[in-house]
């Protein structure tokens, strides 16, 4: 295989994931503006379904990297980015897990990974806005949730259904650029894998 040619997918890909990052981005939910939609993962998902899963992986790093080195914004992406990685890693591992074991790209399938991918991104967004988010957003940023709507209203009227909506918007997202770019993902997979 030739590495230069994957080192260039990823870099490219990564940027892109970058791009789509810090392009203004619009909240779901009313009352919660800080709760906003990116569509970085799109391009990190073709690039694990082009490469493979280690591949997708490098690209949310380096994606993340170029996030906090050159669009830094303190102590939101400091406690924020890390969520980010983490939930959106599941989100990804579980569509490309699933894609795989199906070794097929059907709508039904697809359909399936984007279901499975969403249930475990807002579990994910859920425990770790319960154990590590609210707290120190409470101790760092002087926001704290629990005392100006509760924790239970949180978590019930805003982090469920913004990360529900978050995983099927970013599952079509993902499914009409992959059926588009189809027959070049499949090429460049092939000529990558010579």
């Amino acid at each position: 295989m030739n590495s230069t040619r994957r080192l260039t997918v990823i870099s490219l890909l990564s940027v892109v994931a970058f791009g789509l990052m810090i392009f203004p981005t619009f909240p779901l939910i009313p009352g919660a503006s800080f709760l906003k939609i990116d569509f970085s993962i799109v391009p990190i998902v073709l690039g694990a379904l082009m490469l493979d899963l280690r591949s997708g992986y490098m690209i949310l790093f380096l994606r993340t990297l170029l996030k906090l080195l050159l669009n830094n914004q303190g102590v939101n992406d400091y406690i924020g980015l890390p969520m980010n990685i983490i939930s959106m890693g599941i989100f990804l591992t579980i569509i490309y897990l699933w894609l795989k074991r199906s070794k097929s790209f059907t709508i039904k399938n697809f359909t399936v990974s984007i279901v499975l991918a969403t249930l475990g991104l807002t579990m994910a967004m859920v425990i770790l806005n319960y154990f590590y988010a609210v707290p120190l957003y409470a101790m760092f940023a002087n926001f704290d949730i629990k005392q100006i709507i509760g924790l239970g209203t949180y978590m019930l009227y805003m982090v469920v259904p913004f990360n529900l909506a978050q995983g099927v918007i970013l599952g079509l997202a993902t499914g009409l650029v992959y059926s588009a770019l189809r027959p070049f993902i499949n090429r460049t997979a092939q000529e990558l894998a010579k």
